[in-house]
């Protein structure tokens, strides 16, 4: 599942900063979403179409794992991958220096279908995510 991954670039601005000079914590959830709604907008299936489809798609586990501290314009990868489909959403992200290539931050979000209707969470997967990713019957 290689193509399920997209990656952008991104500098830290002065308003992302702490009293201390670096990047706060609270933050980096704000990049994941930056490159998860890049990640999603190339399947056609970001916000809009989410809604459209009659599905909400919530996060409801968030895991950040910060290896090296981000700086004031540093120039980034943020890098997504979709890991998981089929039950729930599982996305690996991988924020990394660009110019020295060093892996700064490891993180992974956990999404989980609602009908829009209902409220009601699916045990599955809608087949409107499985046919945007371009998997039609069984996963690979």
């Amino acid at each position: 599942m290689t193509h399920l991954t997209h990656a952008i670039r991104h500098a830290p601005a002065f308003h992302d900063l702490d009293p201390l000079g670096i990047v706060w914590h609270g933050h980096y959830p704000k990049f994941l979403e930056l490159v998860r709604c890049a990640l999603l907008q190339q399947y056609h299936y970001d916000y809009p179409e989410m809604k459209e489809s009659g599905w909400a798609w919530p996060i409801v586990d968030m895991r950040l794992k910060y290896v090296r501290p981000l700086r004031y314009a540093q120039n980034l990868e943020l890098r997504a991958t979709i890991v998981e489909y089929e039950h729930r959403l599982k996305i690996d992200y991988v924020i990394s220096d660009v110019d020295t290539g060093e892996v700064c931050t490891r993180a992974h979000t956990i999404q989980v279908a609602v009908d829009m209707a209902t409220g009601a969470m699916s045990l599955s997967t809608p087949p409107v995510l499985a046919e945007r990713l371009g998997f039609v019957g069984d996963p690979p």
